[in-house]
């Protein structure tokens, strides 16, 4: 959400920013509805003065005996009474149309957010680990032969249909491995505290969290109306709207291990192929809530703390920053890490680590209480991936297949898996 008064202030500047993410300028709309907004308030609260003086001057007529002046004045007030309401009505109605229109309107990119229109503008920040050389032909991961028996989507199709998977044996116990291999790590070395949340959602959560009103066709309702969560970082961001926190307390490291729901809209023929891209999937998710000045350091340090993850895995990467015409919605800045896929023979992406300044906190009016004994305000929000479970497990197995068909599994799941260490072609473990 979006600050009026800054856009009153600057709308010159508003609209160059949005410029560079491709967006239309809009103050022109904002400004003009604000105005009309402020005006309809201002003329009900002279009315409301009018009703007021009228009422005080009823009981002296009625004392005075003058009932023509009585009869008047009471008109004027009932009048008035009639008028003030419905120009509150029609003030409350602008005022939920300028929040609406508010809420429709992406975040402004940083400064440092480089100038692009689409992913070939993304900018290249960081590589890590050297692709493997093979003197076979690479498989993608649902062709390997210690996968392919236990990788199952047609009795996924049978019961859900087309973007899900069954996985079981072996390979399920890796993949099981791998969350909880993430969320130890998260919570034993980078500081985070763990949570299990709900996944599902009231509307004012993923509306606090800019998942509405804008993108209601990429996430499922229930028919109660609740929502199934896009990652938990609906939940946990979530967790402090309407709080006013100490700032002693931030920032507050947060992370969960939860299924994720994401309708794919728009997505038509794009990664049909495999797991890379489903309706259902797991995902460990990184949260901070943090103090404005904390928050580009703290980008940084979620990134640090979702790059090592796939480092102690033995994933080559690369990091991006993307661009502002590639950032989602909410965000100032967003850094994607992109995980080596031989199958693919591409870098694919694995985690996005974001940075949404006051945006979420506006939306869901999050504050902290400065130390010195100021005036509230709002916190800064950050969110990433640490790391995507099943498309983790894709880079796992696609890196460690062997010629062979069998997989040689990272040495840090091996306390996970009863000290195993390869999926064989027979897809057990050993």
């Amino acid at each position: 959400m979006h600050d009026i008064k800054a856009i009153r202030e600057n709308p010159d500047a508003f609209d160059a920013a949005l410029a560079r993410r491709g967006d239309a300028p809009v103050t022109a709309q904002v400004l003009a509805l604000d105005e009309a907004r402020r005006a309809k308030i201002s003329a009900a609260e002279t009315a409301q003065a009018d009703q007021n003086k009228a009422s005080k001057l009823v009981g002296a007529a009625k004392a005075k005996g003058d009932e023509a002046e009585f009869e008047r004045l009471r008109t004027l007030v009932s009048d008035k009474k009639a008028e003030v309401t419905a120009m509150q009505a029609e003030a409350k109605d602008l005022d939920a149309q300028l929040t609406d229109m508010l809420a429709r309107i992406p975040n402004l990119p940083a400064d440092d957010a480089p100038d692009g229109a689409d992913e070939a503008d993304n900018v290249e920040v960081n590589r890590w680990g050297d692709v493997p050389e093979v003197d076979f032909t690479a498989k993608e991961h649902f062709e390997i032969a210690s996968v392919a028996a236990s990788m199952d989507f047609e009795t996924a199709a049978k019961t859900s249909g087309a973007r899900f998977v069954m996985l079981k044996g072996a390979l399920a116990r890796v993949h099981r491995a791998l969350a909880q291999f993430m969320i130890d790590t998260h919570v034993d070395h980078n500081g985070l505290t763990e949570y299990m949340t709900p996944v599902l959602v009231r509307d004012e959560a993923m509306y606090g969290t800019d998942k509405l009103p804008k993108f209601g066709d990429d996430s499922y309702q229930t028919t109660n109306g609740w929502w199934l969560i896009p990652t938990s970082e609906v939940t946990l961001t979530y967790s402090v709207a309407g709080d006013v926190l100490d700032e002693a307390a931030l920032p507050r490291r947060m992370t969960a291990h939860t299924l994720c729901f994401r309708s794919e809209a728009g997505s038509a023929g794009r990664d049909t192929s495999g797991m890379l891209r489903q309706h259902q999937f797991e995902k460990v998710e990184m949260v901070s809530v943090t103090h404005p000045d904390q928050s580009d350091d703290e980008q940084k340090r979620m990134l640090r703390c979702a790059e090592d993850m796939l480092e102690r895995l033995g994933v080559p990467y690369r990091t991006v920053i993307l661009c502002t015409g590639d950032m989602g919605f909410g965000a100032r800045r967003t850094f994607d890490i992109e995980a080596w896929l031989p199958g693919q023979n591409a870098y694919r992406e694995i985690s996005s680590v974001s940075t949404t300044g006051d945006f979420q906190a506006r939306r869901m009016n999050a504050r902290f209480k400065p130390a010195d004994g100021g005036k509230p305000q709002f916190v800064h929000t950050l969110n990433g991936s640490g790391l995507a479970v099943g498309r983790c497990l894709i880079a796992v197995l696609e890196n460690g297949q062997q010629a062979d068909g069998s997989v040689k599994l990272p040495e840090v799941l091996a306390p996970y898996l009863g000290g195993k260490t390869t999926l064989g072609v027979d897809g057990t473990l050993s």
